[in-house]
This record gives C-alpha cells, sequence and structure tokens, in this order.
C-alpha cells in the first residue's frame, strides 16, 4: 500500500495505471508507424509535437478505463465483465479523444492513426490485464499481517473481511493470544508464543501488526515489544485504520472521540472545494442541458400538461441548515399524502418516466442549481430530509457528524453501496460518509465522479 492524496492505493493497482499509461502512450507511436507502414496516408497536425497528442491520448485512455471501474480494489465481474468494460472504455476512450480533437485541432490524430493507436492499444492491454489477474492473487504479492489479539475485536477481521474478494491485498499469518483476554478466534489462528513478539513477526515474515486488542490498559498490553517491533521497521497499526485502509469506511462499531481526535484528516479546504464545484457543475450544465429540456417535456407530456415538472424538498446541509434541493420529479403528485417515506424497491408511486431518470440518476440533475446556489456540493454525503435525520441522530451513534460538510449530489457511499432505505442502510452508508469527510482531497473527489459515470452506465442507479 502506498497512501497518495490521503488514499490508500494497492501497490499492484498503481503499477498497472501506471503500465496502462505508458501502453496508451506508446500505442500512439507504434500506430502511427504501423499506419506508415502500411502505406497508408493518415493526417497529422503539426501544430503540436507527436508527444503531446501521445499524453494526452494515454491520459483519456486512462481515464475511461477508470470511469468503467478497472481500478476498483475490489472487482465485482468476472473475466467476460472486464472484457466488456475493457471494450467500452477503448470505445469511449477513442470517440472522447475524436471529440477533443475536434475542440482542440491542435492535438488531432486524425481518424486512420486514431484507429491504429486503439488496436495497438487493445492488444497490449488485454495481454497486460490477464497476466494482472493471473498474478493477483499471488501470496507473494500480498502483505503478511500479524494480528495482536484473538478476542472479539481481533474476530471481527475474519468476520468482515472473510469473503476472498475483500483480502486481495493482504494475508493474515496469524493471530497472536494476548494474557488476560478471552479468545474468541478459531483455535488454529491463534499463536502462543513462547518468543518475544519481534522474533515472532521475524520468524513469520510479517510486514504489519494489526492491533486489536480490547483494553489496552492491562499491564498484559505488551507496549515494549510494540515499541520493539515499531522501531525495528515493521509497520504497527491498530484495527480501525487497518478497515479504514482495507474496506474504505469508518467502522462505527469499534469507533471511538479519542481516535477521531488524534487521527489525520479533516481538512475540507473549503476554498478550492467551491471553486471545483462551481468549474465542474457549469461544465456539466454545458453538456446535460438538452437532456435535461428532453426529461422536462417527457415529464410534462406524461402528466398530461398539468402535473409540476420540478420537485422541491426540504433536506438539511451543512451545520444542520434547512434547504430546498431541486429535483425532476419522479413520482406521482400524491406521492406523500401519507407523509415521508423512504423509497422502495418497484415502488408504485414513481411513474413511467421516474422510473427511467431514477435509474440512471437523469432525476438529480437540477442539483446543479443548488451546487451553484451554494446548498450543495458536487460530491459529499446525500443530503436527508429532517424528518429521517432526527429519527436517525437519535439511534445512530456520530450520525450528526455528517453534516459538518456541504450534502452531495454525488459521494462515497453512492458510489460504495447500493440505494438505502432502512436504518441499517443508513448506518452502513454513513460509515463511507465519516471516511469521506476525514480523508477529503480533490483528487478523491474527482475518483467519486468518475465511478459514479461507471454505476450509471452499468445500472447501479438509484430507486
Amino acid at each position: 500500500m502506498v497512501r497518495l492524496f490521503r488514499q490508500y492505493i494497492p501497490v499492484p493497482f498503481l503499477t498497472l495505471g501506471v503500465v496502462e499509461f505508458v501502453v496508451f502512450a506508446m500505442s500512439v507511436y507504434l500506430g502511427v508507424a504501423l499506419y506508415g507502414r502500411l502505406g497508408l496516408d493518415g493526417y497529422l497536425a503539426n501544430s503540436s509535437p507527436l508527444w503531446v497528442k501521445a499524453m494526452t491520448y494515454a491520459m483519456t485512455m486512462l481515464l475511461a478505463m477508470v470511469a468503467m471501474g478497472l481500478y476498483q480494489r475490489r472487482f465485482r465481474f468476472g473475466m467476460a465483465g472486464m472484457l466488456l468494460r475493457i471494450a467500452s472504455a477503448l470505445g469511449g476512450g477513442g470517440l472522447a479523444v475524436g471529440l477533443l480533437s475536434y475542440v482542440v485541432p491542435a492535438i488531432a490524430l486524425g481518424r486512420g492513426y486514431l484507429a491504429a493507436s486503439l488496436l495497438v492499444s487493445t492488444i497490449v492491454i488485454l495481454t497486460v490485464r490477464i497476466i494482472f489477474i493471473l498474478t493477483l492473487d499471488q501470496e507473494t504479492l500480498k502483505r503478511r499481517v500479524l494480528v495482536l489479539g484473538a478476542g472479539e475485536k481481533a474476530a471481527q477481521i475474519p468476520r468482515h473481511l472473510r469473503r476472498r474478494v475483500d483480502q486481495q491485498g493482504f494475508s493474515v499469518v496469524g493471530y497472536v493470544h494476548v494474557r488476560g483476554e478471552h479468545d474468541v478466534v478459531e483455535e488454529d489462528l491463534i499463536l502462543r508464543p513462547d518468543v518475544p513478539l519481534l522474533a515472532l513477526a521475524k520468524e513469520l515474515e510479517a510486514d504489519e501488526i494489526v492491533v486489536a486488542v480490547g483494553d489496552r490498559r492491562r499491564k498484559t498490553f505488551p507496549v515494549h515489544e510494540l515499541l520493539d517491533c515499531k522501531l525495528s521497521g515493521i509497520d504497527v497499526i491498530d484495527l480501525q485504520t487497518f478497515f479504514e485502509r482495507e474496506t474504505g469506511k469508518v467502522k462505527l462499531d469499534i469507533l471511538n472521540p479519542s481516535w477521531l481526535i488524534f487521527s489525520d484528516g479533516f481538512d475540507h479546504g473549503e476554498g478550492r472545494k467551491r471553486l471545483f464545484d462551481i468549474l465542474v457543475s457549469l461544465l456539466l450544465l454545458g453538456i446535460t442541458w438538452p437532456f435535461m429540456v428532453v426529461v422536462a417535456l417527457a415529464i410534462y407530456l406524461e402528466s398530461g400538461f398539468s402535473g409540476p415538472i420540478f420537485y422541491r424538498q426540504v433536506r438539511v446541509g451543512q451545520h444542520w441548515r434547512l434547504f430546498h434541493v431541486i429535483k425532476f420529479r419522479s413520482m406521482r403528485v400524491d406521492a406523500e399524502k401519507s407523509g415521508a417515506q423512504w423509497a422502495k424497491k418497484n415502488d408504485v408511486r414513481v411513474t413511467r418516466v421516474g422510473r427511467f431518470i431514477r435509474k440512471v440518476r437523469l432525476d438529480e440533475l437540477p442539483q446543479i442549481f443548488n451546487v451553484l446556489r451554494g446548498d450543495m456540493s458536487f460530491v459529499g454525503p446525500r443530503p436527508e430530509r429532517p424528518e429521517f435525520v432526527t429519527k436517525l441522530t437519535e439511534q445512530i451513534p456520530y450520525f450528526a457528524e455528517r453534516h459538518r460538510v456541504k450534502p452531495g449530489i454525488t459521494g462515497w457511499a453512492q458510489v460504495c453501496y447500493p440505494y438505502g432505505a432502512s436504518e441499517k442502510d443508513s448506518m452502513e452508508k454513513l460509515q463511507y460518509d465519516l471516511y469521506y469527510i476525514k480523508n477529503y482531497s480533490l483528487f478523491l473527489d474527482m475518483v467519486i465522479i468518475l465511478q459514479t459515470a461507471h454505476e450509471v452506465i452499468w445500472g447501479r442507479g438509484g430507486r
């Protein structure tokens, strides 16, 4: 793992991204050479050197790969799904490069050279991906983790990360019994060493020690042994930080105020975030306004030229300030005649047009005006209704903390967890929201925006 812009990035995926960026850049040179060797006439604008065109092509294609979810730490699709996403990324990226060439002719490659570059990219990228998939699960590439503790806290590691897909980056080499603590972990996984912790870690070739002890105030807690390991070059982290890194969320059931107080992060950078919100919202508005006009006409026609097009609803914003969120109306006008309620799967209140625009999240587009007005951010926790906020704040610890920042059109919780319509879902999504608030950066915002495109394209939109 390396940490960039407050984000934990597995070294294999970082290496994959660098390799594929180089592949895309070199594909331009190889494509130009191939096209010329075939004796075909192409077009290369002379206003920019070839390396500029190659860098533009590589960056565009890499962003397309990110948008297709091809750098997610947990693959949720098989080989066929990966091939389909690679094809979509190359096709969409090629189209983007072509459109960009019309906007900025200086970087134009020409259709022949672009086609040749795409052909080379396809062959080499598929080869790289197959090699990556075959080597990703090799034990030699995983971090070897030694867990200090075998009690209830330590048992959460196999309990919450029991799926093989969630353990791509590490392997647990054992759970060390701590005197005075009741063991919960399976007996065959527990280590009861008669040597110091440092000697055990070296014997097992551990790269990292995760401290998962219930009570660190016990006299039997091996402070000096942990210090010895730390000063000998073995990483030592607590359980909460381990879960934060491996799952992309802050676990509520082991969270305490001291961890929040002494951990890094929580720099919201409101000035630069506001500028980012305005620029992204104006760009998105410029791209989507034709779709917004079509959606408005469809809603108006379906309602028989009588119902409202927009839906305004009170939501809780930053510092618990109330504001009216604006969305395209996707439900019947009398949808809440019985009071506020969660949206359900196959909700009968949703109109035919509403069902489609909710699926692809076109109903969210008018919130761009909320962002420009300053009520919302483009990326942030989902804005909730006051009725739900009051109830959830009483029932879920730390729920109020999500209102420290502006709510967003999309967010880390939205791209990491499916649509939530219950208290349990709200608790799960809060863990992702707390991770976002703690680890905010413009880099994370860009990642979320690209992953939102992936969620919409592959049909994981809202209800």
